[in-house]
């Protein structure tokens, strides 16, 4: 009979090792032991010995060996995403531990969506950072549920995004600023030199989509039901701001995406308004996600910074 988890538990914490969950890690991203050896610094016994040991502290078979090297089994597939969340923990832990003997400043986790990163943060980062160069700041991009689950886990101190649905237990969302949809094109696209802009044109047009799960997606079907026809659509879907403006200036295609997400786009002149007759575009307003709890000092500053009038985000 296996052992409860409660004794699995009391095992680990007793007698394991992070260099056990190294080895873990890099033999299933490797599948060999020679090689995993040689990136990890160790013998080949060395990771055969630490593996038969971390098999026998959790009574189960972690990897098949074969002819060509090793592969994962069920049980380790199932354990590698705990791993991972363990020596990121890790990794973030050194860098705070640098951050404070180094700099004395500390460090901020910070996570934000697409349309947090460009209409809240290319701005004020650089003006936190001339205030606060001595504090880290650590910054990823997430969406959705993604985000979500980054506050469940713990990963992340502060978070940058649009206000969600329902705020994570001990959250509280404090909105930045206020959002809307746009139509956007090329600035030489021939749709801007018509007189009159109306449902009939822009059901002619062709579109580039945002992906399915996104709000600008949702509202875009909703318009399109308006058009005398489906419209042709662009074969690229995506998110990411680069690709969606060289996407735009090249290929004659027309956009429905949130201003946040285009308008530095849109002040550099890479991309020009379409002045449709579109409802009602109103989002849910961008702003800043914290804990209620009591933050570290570092992360406390940067909200501030954020919040403050002083360093009002684009618009």
């Amino acid at each position: 009979m296996s052992a409860p988890a409660s004794v699995l538990l009391n095992r680990l914490l007793a007698r394991g090792k992070f260099r056990h969950l190294q080895v873990l890690l890099r033999l299933a991203e490797l599948g060999s032991v020679q090689r995993t050896a040689d990136v990890i610094g160790l013998t080949q016994s060395s990771v055969t010995q630490t593996l038969a040991y971390l098999e026998a502290l959790l009574d189960a078979r972690l990897f098949q060996r074969h002819a060509r090297g090793v592969t994962p089994t069920p049980t380790c597939i199932d354990l590698l995403p705990v791993a991972r969340q363990v020596m990121l923990g890790l990794a973030e832990g050194a860098d705070v531990l640098v951050a404070r003997q180094r700099r004395g400043g500390g460090i901020v986790r910070l996570l934000a969506s697409a349309a947090g990163v460009h209409s809240v943060l290319s701005t004020a980062l650089p003006g936190f950072h001339r205030l606060h160069p001595a504090i880290q700041v650590h910054l990823r991009e997430a969406e959705g549920e993604d985000q979500l689950l980054a506050v469940a886990r713990g990963e992340v101190d502060v978070v940058v995004c649009r206000q969600p649905v329902a705020e994570p237990e001990g959250w509280r969302f404090q909105p930045l600023r206020d959002d809307r949809f746009v139509v956007v094109c090329a600035g030489d696209h021939p749709v801007l030199q018509k007189r009159r802009i109306d449902w009939k044109l822009l059901g002619r047009e062709t579109w580039m989509l945002a992906p399915a799960e996104t709000a600008a997606r949702q509202r875009f079907d909703e318009i399109a039901a308006l058009f005398a026809a489906p419209p042709r659509t662009h074969p690229l879907v995506s998110r990411v701001l680069s690709v969606t403006v060289d996407a735009l200036q090249r290929d004659g295609v027309l956009a429905l995406l949130p201003q946040s997400f285009v308008e530095r786009a849109l002040a550099a002149g890479q991309l020009a308004l379409v002045p449709a007759p579109l409802p009602a575009l109103a989002l849910d307003p961008i702003g800043v996600m914290r804990p209620l709890a009591p933050l570290g000092a570092a992360a406390e500053r940067l909200v501030e910074h954020l919040l403050s009038p002083a360093s009002p985000p684009s618009r």
